[in-house]
């Protein structure tokens, strides 16, 4: 059964320290419900506060973290997801994601470690991160516990069809970072032409774009309230088929993180 999550999660790389408390506290205030960490990120203990400071009941947040690609050895895999537990101060994750399937990533022992995670209740639900198809018809091959979400790069230059046609076809979520391409593709006409019709901003249309597609979550990083407002209301945005047709014609494809560079902060 398909994970269900929230339309609109908050991704937290690059923040870290009174910024990465601050973003977590307010987003959850704001209303999001997932929050997305990593141990790459080196902010758990911040998101882990900005949970606890936040008027917001722990069980009803979704919290999310990666197991880091260097740590995907059998051993390190089960020592530091629940060193991760420890930093964040939560008894279980909603979601632990295997990071980056780099040098690092042997299927037969990272998988059985995190099996074995799933079943000591480190976390509910089992996932992966910037997999290919064949990685993922691998990785559901070997795992007990299946993949309940794919995390990867998507936005309306990188829509990512196959991997989302990929998560429907085997009955998981797709979650998408950079959904608002890093702000770098905002000056894309057909972006512009959507986000004038609907007096918004490209930045509003890239967040209710992925919400409309189905099996597809976004979760946008950003730090200040009125950014966090913003991208909770885009959600509400309505978007018409033409709308849609219009951003799904773009033509241009952009990668904004190197697929082959495991240390990137998404």
């Amino acid at each position: 059964m398909r994970l269900e999550l929230p339309d609109i999660g908050l991704g937290t790389s690059g923040m870290t320290g009174d910024e990465c408390v601050e973003s977590v506290r307010t987003a959850l205030e704001t209303g999001f419900r997932h929050v997305d960490t990593a141990q790459m990120y080196d902010n758990e203990p911040a998101v882990g506060a900005g949970i606890r400071l936040a008027d917001v009941d722990r069980d009803d947040v979704v919290l999310a973290s990666k197991v880091h690609p260097d740590n995907l050895a059998y051993e390190d895999a089960k020592r530091t997801a629940k060193e991760s537990l420890v930093r964040l101060g939560v008894d279980e994750l909603d979601m632990l994601y295997v990071h980056w399937p780099t040098s690092g990533y042997d299927a037969e022992e990272t998988l059985r470690a995190m099996d074995e995670l799933y079943e000591e209740g480190v976390m509910r639900n089992l996932c992966a991160s910037n997999f290919t198809p064949e990685l993922l018809d691998e990785a559901l091959d070997l795992l007990d516990a299946g993949i309940a979400a794919h995390q990867v790069e998507c936005h309306p230059l990188l829509p990512q069809d196959e991997l989302r046609a990929y998560a429907l076809e085997h009955g998981h979520t797709l979650v998408g970072y950079c959904p608002l391409g890093q702000g770098k593709i905002f000056d894309q006409p057909e972006l512009q032409e959507v986000a004038h019709r609907h007096s918004t901003s490209p930045a509003a249309v890239c967040v209710a774009w992925a919400v409309e597609k189905e099996g597809l979550v976004p979760i946008p990083k950003a730090s200040s309230e009125e950014h966090l407002e913003a991208n909770w209301e885009a959600t509400t945005l309505d978007l018409s088929e033409e709308d849609m047709a219009t951003i799904d014609g773009i033509e241009t494809e952009r990668r904004l993180v190197d697929p082959d560079a495991a240390a990137w902060n998404q």
